[in-house]
């Protein structure tokens, strides 16, 4: 039987309730699933790859180790794996946005000697890299110099609790509890330069609707540094008609995603865009920015905007998609089964 190991990580740590979180959690769910139906294949391993334990931790005992967390400007890639030659490694990069938008991002000197040193190993010690998009696998070769045959894009979904729901009790009960207006406008994230929130606030001013965003960062704003470079984009930002939720629990965000009047992807760049799918899942109007991946996900039919300009959003918040259906193709059952003839290709 081979043995593979998957990184756990994220799950202890922040990133447990972000995309990576939802990833990672996911994957290993539906891969024990497929490995229950078919229990000669492989055995799947649950390891924790964090600085700390790098050295710890013996890779010569699996055939294949997955590791699924990647931030250019820190270790992620141990130094360790140059000397083992039994063992396949796979590395999930969901974007390089830092490297995009260097100015938004500045790596410091440790940061650019890290990037170097993980670039190094990429292309010497990472037998696989996946991704959850064309888009950023184009960025990936592109940035980090290796073939496209070496990088596969699997597409993330959203999950079975995102859905659309039918009316009753909870409508009331869910606005009572976040003090939601009768219309708003949605957004679910972060809100990191390249997720364009200050256009999206202006935007729904001069739509002259509320917003609305679930996301612990927005909360916390009066706690951060705007002087940072990675946040002075909020400088300015008049948040008076914003409601910001922070972090909000998945049962009630799927009622919130209902109750919303639309939902917008203000984006200038994203890797995939699953807030998008969660959206489409509950049945809620879109709109979107015209951003490669985005286009990619979602296809034709969806109400797309340029991110650059305030009036072109509120026109599309204003007239967003309605009908839209969730592609069939988006599914963590498809995604682990996808993720895992990358593993067997390597066996």
């Amino acid at each position: 039987m081979k043995k593979i190991a998957i990184d756990a990580g994220p799950l202890k740590t922040g990133d447990s309730v972000r995309g990576i979180g939802v990833y990672t959690r996911e994957l290993i769910y539906y891969l024990q699933e497929i490995i229950k139906k078919d229990k000669n294949s492989v055995e799947v391993s649950l390891l924790d790859y964090s600085l700390g334990n790098f050295g710890k931790i013996d890779f010569k005992r699996y055939d294949v180790v997955h590791f699924t967390r990647f931030n250019p400007f820190l270790l992620n890639v141990p130094l360790g794996l140059l000397g083992n030659k039994k063992t396949k490694f796979v590395l999930t990069i969901y974007d390089v946005i830092p490297l995009i938008y260097p100015d938004h991002y500045p790596p410091g000197i440790r940061g650019r000697i890290n990037w170097e040193i993980n670039r190094y190993l990429i292309k010497r010690k990472i037998d696989s890299v996946i991704t959850i998009s064309e888009t950023s696998k184009s960025d990936i070769c592109d940035f980090i110099g290796i073939p496209p045959d070496k990088v596969s894009a699997i597409y993330l979904a959203p999950r079975k609790i995102f859905k659309k729901l039918a009316l009753g009790s909870w409508q009331s009960e869910i606005r009572e509890k976040f003090s939601l207006p009768s219309h708003f406008v949605l957004y679910v994230g972060d809100i990191n330069y390249n997720k364009n929130i200050p256009n999206l606030v202006k935007a729904c001013k001069k739509a002259g609707l509320h917003l609305v965003i679930a996301g612990k960062q927005a909360k916390e704003i009066e706690n951060m540094d705007l002087n940072h470079p990675e946040l002075v984009h909020l400088k300015e930002v008049d948040w008076s008609r914003v409601l910001r939720l922070g972090f909000v629990q998945d049962e009630d965000l799927v009622k919130i995603y209902n109750l919303a009047d639309v939902y917008v992807q203000p984006s200038f760049y994203e890797g995939f865009g699953l807030p998008v799918l969660e959206a489409l899942a509950c049945g809620t109007p879109i709109a979107c920015s015209n951003t490669k991946a985005l286009v990619e996900i979602l296809g034709n039919g969806v109400s797309y905007f340029d991110p650059y300009d305030v009036d072109d959003m509120v026109k599309k918040i204003l007239s967003p998609s309605k009908k839209v259906d969730l592609p069939r193709k988006y599914s963590w059952q498809k995604t682990a089964e996808e993720t895992l003839r990358v593993y067997q290709s390597l066996l």
